[in-house]
């Protein structure tokens, strides 16, 4: 049986209403679930639903395309703490901006909130997924995470090897992005995976 605190129970969907974001919310408070994963909109209203229990509230900024200018993100997550984040998933895009833009979000969240960054694994070859990685954990990252799961593939899990092997035991790493049944969350944990990324949650857990 998988840890329930591997789990954050993810809602993106463009057409999330707030009744399916409430839904998610008292699914992880039964299951004790490691967070709730929402867009900036649900952050205030996720965060009263799981006021006073250990499950975290966890935001994306510049999500899904992490094409935004780091002065914005920053402001995104600045916002989403303000409203009760706890974990931060961020979307990086070039190489050029990601140390910066991972460093200034790093220095808005501070050290008591989570820092995950999505590195978006299907559209980079092997020797990019190393160079974000490294450059994640050079810029004090808590995190890396595999994909969105709004681009053209998710989580392998040797992709999540890989990012493994690269960040070490001192880094978190999430897979996300197509996982559906335990046997792929077991891969994923088994490949390395901290967390698991996944709105498919309660088929993976047999409820």
């Amino acid at each position: 049986m998988i840890s329930s605190k591997y789990f954050d129970h993810t809602i993106l969907k463009a057409e999330a209403t707030e009744a399916q974001v409430a839904k998610i919310c008292d699914e992880a408070l039964a299951n004790d679930f490691a967070s709730v994963c929402v867009n900036q909109y649900y952050t205030r209203f996720v965060a009263e639903k799981l006021k006073g229990s250990d499950v975290k509230v966890c935001t994306v900024v510049g999500f899904p395309l992490g094409m935004s200018d780091t002065g914005v993100k920053a402001f995104e997550t600045k916002a989403a703490i303000e409203d009760g984040a706890q974990e931060i998933d961020m979307v990086i895009k070039k190489y050029d901006y990601v140390k910066n833009d991972i460093h200034t979000l790093k220095e808005v969240c501070g050290s008591d909130i989570v820092l995950k960054v999505i590195i978006e694994t299907c559209l980079l070859t092997d020797e990019e997924k190393v160079k974000a990685c490294e450059l994640a954990k050079e810029a004090g990252a808590d995190f890396v995470k595999t994909s969105t799961g709004f681009s053209t593939g998710g989580a392998k899990a040797e992709d999540v090897a890989l990012m493994r092997k690269t960040v070490g035991d001192d880094m978190g790493v999430k897979a996300s992005g197509g996982i559906h049944t335990a046997e792929e969350a077991q891969a994923m944990i088994d490949a390395g995976a901290s967390r698991l990324g996944t709105s498919a949650t309660l088929a993976i857990i047999g409820k």
